[in-house]
């Protein structure tokens, strides 16, 4: 009788690691592994969408981090690719070999009066995100303030940009720069009638 109650305690324990380790993973490069995977078979964030059933928003979001989907809904959305759990956790990031981007060859991630320029494609497996980033007058990145894993940094090139860090907000011109965690909320809006230019960086890349 003890030795089935031990039997049956190894593998609840066993089980519990799993998932929590599979948690872990998750939470840390889910979104970069997704993106990675639909590129990889060609699909759009739209298309992707249609076949597991869900908005497009919600496949945007998994894949900036801003969003920790469950087993069950990240289950649901590889069986629109279609791919297995154990193979999407298993996968193996091809590592760059590719040391210099040509402007032309930067990646825009950005949307509207707002333009992020990324140096490469694709992130997975990389820790570390370059930016270009371009704000349109009164581009704004949105009242809800981002929040996201990692640390950020930034060096003004041109224009004013208002960053908004907590409850402390700044004004920042040519010359100027700002870092910090990137778990405390934050905001950046383009001040004056002239756009504003920057560099940034982001490590791990989770925006």
């Amino acid at each position: 009788m003890l030795y089935w109650i031990d039997n049956i305690r190894s593998i609840r324990n066993t089980i519990n690691s799993k998932i929590s380790n599979l948690g872990a993973t998750m939470s840390i490069d889910v979104g970069d592994r997704l993106r990675f995977v639909r590129s990889r078979h060609k699909l759009s964030q739209r298309e992707l969408a249609k076949r597991a059933g869900v908005t497009n928003s919600t496949i945007s979001l998994i894949e900036s981090n801003r969003m920790n989907p469950s087993v069950g809904a990240l289950k649901r959305i590889l069986d629109g690719i279609p791919m297995g759990m154990a193979e999407f956790f298993a996968l193996e990031p091809d590592r760059p070999r590719k040391a210099f981007y040509r402007s032309d060859e930067l990646s825009e991630i950005g949307k509207g009066p707002i333009s992020f320029r990324q140096v490469g494609d694709n992130l997975f497996g990389r820790a570390l995100q370059i930016l270009k980033e371009r704000y349109e007058p009164g581009g704004d990145t949105g009242r809800i303030p981002l929040v996201h894993d990692g640390e950020e940094g930034g060096i003004i090139l041109s224009g004013r940009l208002e960053v908004t860090v907590d409850s402390e907000r700044r004004i920042l011109g040519p010359g100027d720069a700002y870092y910090f965690e990137s778990r405390r909320p934050h905001r950046f809006r383009c001040i004056g009638a002239k756009p504003c230019e920057l560099i940034s960086a982001c490590t791990p890349p989770t925006f």
